[in-house]
């Protein structure tokens, strides 16, 4: 065990606590999110709604996520992860209430869009993989976040399941109760998410590691004078661009080339399995490699992959292959962002930051999103939408490779504990 991870006090038991309750919150938090889509014929045919009516709050759902998450990291950050955890789980409970209880688009919109994504910025990757960074010793970090960012991936077999049961067996309200039934076991698991925080604030404020004490405003004039990363977060953003689309598109795409549309869930759901497994090698990967060439290598083999799968005839093998690619190339990316942040900036404000690169991979999500369907409505095909985003993707992966991964002058110049 290092000197630096000594230093933050952790014992094996909260170190334990923290990965434990890390793994089991996220499983829930992101198991039913990824589970939403399973919601939206029972619901608009029993609201009478349209579609659009109901991917409008998915919308909305994510972009308040992105949107808070830096201000739930930097609350964090100062105050400990615990208090948002666990109010992020009620309030998660909270707006599967609402939904359930709906009878227009509005409640749709304040429910499962707005309170759900301010829960997912509390419950989610960013809080998540913070608590866990600072829970293990430098040598573990990497494997250990890779862990925790497959348990995300790991819900979709157990919220999905659950929910389509009970929709097919009762209804889309009582698949909402099964859901709140998971929030009830997110609220001990965040918890124990925090049961470092004691520790992680006491060496804040008490070792001269990181140097002295830093506002909100200070944290963020720091990281956009660091250019790497800046160029980071502009490549996370072009990630959330590229996921979105094959995630929001690719049943769409395959229904054109005369796919089946159960196609288009099973490539989900092999992007989904091979996820778990693309997390825990990329994680393993990075405590062993320079972080920014295996960010920069997976940008450019997503977007080569796409060439190639979009110029070849869509045919099952063909897509379930590339969806068994795009999974090991999927949110691997997140614990090398984290594992990034912490090794230029340090541990102290990582919440704050990761949930700035965050935000900027939801606002590409978002574009991703709506820009694909504007090009595809404009021209009648997704051409134009995969090859801008091959561009950009390669673009970005190219600059990741040469970005600065030192550390800041406050962290090379500060005094060792």
């Amino acid at each position: 065990m290092s000197n630096s991870y000594r230093a933050q006090g952790y014992t094996s038991a909260q170190t334990v606590s923290v990965l434990t309750g890390a793994s089991l919150m996220l499983t829930m938090s992101m198991g039913m999110r990824q589970s939403f889509g399973l919601f939206v014929a029972p619901v608009t045919q029993d609201l009478g709604i349209s579609v659009a009516d109901f991917t409008l709050a998915i919308a909305i759902q994510n972009f308040t996520w992105g949107l808070t998450q830096p201000l739930i990291g930097a609350f964090a950050d100062r105050f400990g992860c615990r208090v948002m955890t666990i109010l992020g789980s009620i309030l998660y409970a909270a707006g599967l209430g609402v939904t359930m209880v709906a009878e227009g688009p509005i409640a749709l919109w304040v429910g499962l869009g707005f309170m759900v994504g301010l829960a997912l910025a509390c419950t989610g990757l960013s809080l998540a993989l913070a608590a866990s960074a600072r829970a293990v010793s430098p040598l573990k970090r990497s494997v250990a976040l890779g862990t925790i960012s497959a348990a995300g991936s790991i819900g979709t077999f157990i919220a999905a399941p659950l929910a389509q049961g009970l929709i097919d067996s009762s209804s889309w309200v009582i698949a909402m109760v099964g859901f709140i039934a998971l929030c009830a076991v997110m609220i001990p698991a965040a918890f124990f998410t925090g049961a470092g925080d004691k520790a992680a604030l006491e060496s804040a404020s008490q070792s001269r590691e990181e140097g002295p004490e830093m506002s909100l405003r200070e944290v963020l004039i720091e990281a956009w004078g660091h250019k790497g990363y800046v160029t980071m977060a502009v490549a996370y953003f072009v990630c959330g661009l590229q996921l979105i689309f094959i995630a929001a598109h690719l049943p769409a795409y395959l229904e054109i080339c005369g796919q089946s549309p159960t196609l288009g869930a099973q490539a989900l759901g092999v992007i989904g399995g091979f996820n778990a497994i693309g997390c825990y090698i990329l994680g393993w990967l990075g405590g062993k490699y320079p972080k920014h060439y295996l960010l920069g290598g997976v940008y450019i083999l997503r977007s080569a992959f796409i060439v190639v799968y979009f110029l070849l005839p869509a045919t099952p093998m063909t897509t379930l292959v590339f969806a068994a690619v795009m999974g090991l190339l999927w949110l691997g990316v997140a614990p090398l962002v984290t594992g990034l942040v912490g090794q230029i900036f340090g541990l102290r404000n990582m919440a704050t930051l990761t949930g700035i690169a965050f935000f900027c991979h939801q606002t590409g999500s978002f574009i991703g999103a709506w820009g694909a369907g504007l090009l595809f409505d404009a021209f009648g095909n997704y051409n134009l939408a995969w090859q801008i985003g091959v561009v950009i993707g390669i673009t970005v992966g190219m600059a990741q490779l040469f970005m600065n991964d030192k550390p800041t002058d406050r962290m090379t110049g500060a005094v060792p504990a």
